[in-house]
């Protein structure tokens, strides 16, 4: 027997569950399917977990400040600060970005060298100047991600996980779906949080892809000595080459890699460890004394780099939720309240759902 629903969204991880959450007011019958035994294996349960205004540049910004409040009220939010460092010779670009971000309402102070030295021990020669955002806080990704679950379930949402969308046939005013396990839906509206999967479903669909894209990001957790302190803040290059953090005592940092990559189980490689290591003893003086864990997880982007959210403008009951890049879970709660606002015709929140409708890849 066919279960019949009002939303399929294909994906469960903080997308397709903060979505899910999100659409429990408006009374809709939702089916939230999950291709792996266990929601969030990929992208959401490898975040390095911060929440910074100005990662992901001025276009997400509106949401990740949009997001802050609820995230705080939830209590998902522990203050770290972030410190965007920048070497002699990159001062005027180190304040164009300080301005930038300060003119948007981001609170940015600049800091000289002598600034630097106080939040970094042993901070290597050539690193002058850096911008301070002490709002930064580390997220808890897990209990975020299992909060929007458990609120999903609790408003009747359903959740089919193992669930890979095998088949999306366009019937009626709907879609026929169908999983690899072999069970099926109809849906009125499918809705694409399929993350690094995403192009993919759209053609499965009949819809034409947008160009979405994954890339590897990799991220070690090293032993160090001296053992990073708990107040570190997170330490970002403006150059985009590394960025790190202290988690209990050991430090996770990212090469800030970029590798285009199939949708796939991303796995660490060598290289990017190394040169992750490299990076960082271009930083700071401190001894790398093992590497204790290494991981990658996909990122995915649309050609501009802004989030995917809307209604495909040639296919009315197709709704994009997609390419939200590394920043997907710290703008979680405004993208999820746009997008169901955007699903039911109501509300789409504080920020404008213009610059991030699938609409501007169709012209």
């Amino acid at each position: 027997m066919t279960a019949r629903f009002d939303i399929a969204i294909a994906g469960a991880g903080m997308a397709g569950a903060s979505l899910a959450a999100a659409l429990v007011p408006s009374g809709a019958r939702v089916l939230l399917l999950e291709a792996e035994s266990t929601p969030g294996y990929h992208a959401t349960g490898r975040s390095a977990a911060f929440w910074t205004e100005s990662y992901g540049g001025p276009g997400v910004q509106p949401l990740t400040s949009a997001s802050g409040q609820a995230l705080r009220d939830g209590g998902y939010l522990v203050p770290r600060g972030a410190l965007t460092i920048a070497r002699s010779g990159q001062e005027a670009e180190l304040e164009a970005f300080a301005a930038s971000f300060a003119a948007l309402g981001v609170q940015v102070d600049v800091l000289g060298r002598a600034g630097l030295e106080q939040h970094i021990a042993g901070l290597q020669p050539g690193w002058t100047s850096g911008a301070l955002e002490p709002d930064c806080s580390d997220i808890d990704v897990a209990r975020l991600h299992q909060d929007y679950l458990a609120a999903a379930r609790r408003g009747g949402v359903e959740l089919w996980c193992s669930a890979r969308l095998a088949c999306a046939v366009r019937q009626g005013e709907g879609w026929s779906l169908t999983c690899a396990d072999g069970r099926q839906a109809s849906a009125g509206v499918l809705v694409n949080a399929a993350g690094a999967w995403a192009d993919q479903v759209a053609s499965m669909a009949g819809v034409q892809p947008l160009g979405i894209t994954p890339y590897r990001r990799t991220i070690v957790q090293l032993r160090t000595a001296p053992e990073p302190v708990a107040q570190l803040p997170l330490v970002l290059d403006l150059g985009e080459r590394f960025y790190f953090k202290s988690e209990a005592g050991k430090l996770w940092l990212s090469p800030h890699d970029e590798v285009a990559s199939p949708p796939c189980d991303a796995a660490p490689e060598e290289l990017a460890v190394a040169e992750a290591i490299d990076r960082l003893q271009n930083v700071v003086d401190w001894q790398v004394e093992a590497v204790e864990h290494r991981w990658a997880g996909l990122r995915s982007f649309a050609p501009d780099r802004l989030p995917v959210y809307g209604f495909d403008p040639a296919e009315p009951c197709f709704f994009w939720f997609a390419g939200q890049g590394g920043f997907g879970i710290q703008t979680a709660p405004a993208a999820a309240a746009l997008a169901a606002g955007l699903l039911c015709g109501g509300q789409s929140g504080s920020v404008d759902p213009a610059a991030y409708s699938p609409a501007r890849f169709r012209r």
